[in-house]
């Protein structure tokens, strides 16, 4: 499987982890065009470096290394039965969010702000895109495997204003009081039971929208707790989970004046098999009502990626390689069977 820049590993990487990977050939191309070869004849091991000063570290034989600032690369590595093009991926996000959960980032880097919550024992809780014009979470998007999905702690209910946002952008516990919206979750506090902290960061006000109770408590709470049960039957679920803020996608009437309230939330899901070394997309949309949808027919809800990213305006799973993004997310591929699911009659 072709790997995506500087995260030679798709699974459980944190952002500041270094990855590694066995290779006959490696070639370094600088950004001005010319290149750099070693054989492995040449070198013992390569590492892509995250978030460090150097971008790629090459381990020479006889102990020596070079290094390669990340400013100056494009990487490319060629292996023995085929290309790996590590930076061949077109519409990849370039900086911060190379996992493969997140979404593309928006153009407008500086009205938008890229959140990523860790812990020391469990890294990434979650990540969120925050919108300053639109104070609103664009997405939140997250993993699911066996190794975060312990139920170590209980809720802990503990809501808070998330600081890292500058304060005039950020959403408020006291914009929902005596509102007719619940505080909605989007990585949901089940989701994180591993340890108290991580908990703790999925009540960040950055991780909610205005809900409708009838429908956080009924269909999106349903919803959320298929997706564990989808998780737990893949190695790795990458979940992104959201609700429409576009202009056209929301009411009229704010809450508290401040926060748009939207239409329709969503979820976009990407399983990963490693028996098959195969993927499996999925998109669910709702309609953001005061209903009581009790439906648990759940392919009714079920759409392609490339209908969700139709309807939002979202690039999602931009991180894949781009054949096998371009192959999971089409219409044609969406199969409601592997995830057990139909839709009714």
């Amino acid at each position: 499987m072709r790997r995506i820049i500087f995260i030679l590993t798709t699974m459980m990487l944190s952002l500041t982890a270094m990855a590694q990977e066995r290779v006959d050939t490696v070639v370094i191309t600088l950004r001005d065009g010319s290149e750099v070869r070693y054989t492995s004849e040449q070198f013992d091991r390569v590492q892509v470096i995250e978030n460090l000063k150097y971008g790629v570290k090459v381990y020479l034989k006889g102990g020596k290394s070079k290094d390669y600032l990340a400013s100056k690369v494009e990487v490319r590595y060629y292996q023995a039965g085929g290309e790996i093009v590590v930076d061949g991926n077109k519409n990849r996000n370039r900086y911060r969010a190379k996992l493969l959960e997140y979404p593309h980032l928006h153009a407008d880097s500086t009205r938008n702000q890229l959140l990523i919550k860790t812990t020391k024992d469990y890294g990434i809780t979650f990540s969120v895109e925050w919108s300053y014009n639109d104070i609103a979470n664009r997405w939140t998007c997250y993993q699911l495997y066996a190794g975060n999905m312990q139920k170590n702690v209980t809720r802990t209910n503990s809501f808070a204003d998330d600081t890292e946002i500058p304060s005039a952008y950020q959403s408020h516990k006291s914009d929902y009081e005596s509102s007719d919206f619940s505080k909605g979750h989007l990585c949901p506090s089940a989701d994180r039971l591993c340890s108290t902290e991580q908990n703790k960061q999925t009540f960040l006000m950055s991780n909610m929208q205005p809900q409708y109770q009838n429908h956080n408590g009924i269909l999106w709470a349903n919803l959320e707790e298929k997706v564990r049960s989808w998780a737990s039957s893949c190695d790795t679920l990458y979940v992104v989970k959201a609700a429409t803020i576009r202009s056209d996608q929301v009411y009229s009437t704010k809450l508290n004046n401040r926060l748009p309230v939207p239409k329709y939330f969503y979820m976009a899901l990407l399983a990963y098999d490693k028996k098959t070394n195969k993927y499996q997309a999925l998109g669910l949309w709702t309609e953001h009502n005061n209903n009581k949808d009790t439906n648990k027919n759940y392919g009714d809800y079920a759409i392609s990626i490339d209908e969700l990213e139709s309807r939002t305006g979202i690039d999602f799973f931009c991180n894949l390689p781009d054949d096998i993004e371009d192959d999971v997310e089409r219409d044609a591929k969406l199969d409601l069977s592997y995830w057990g699911i139909k839709k009714s009659n």
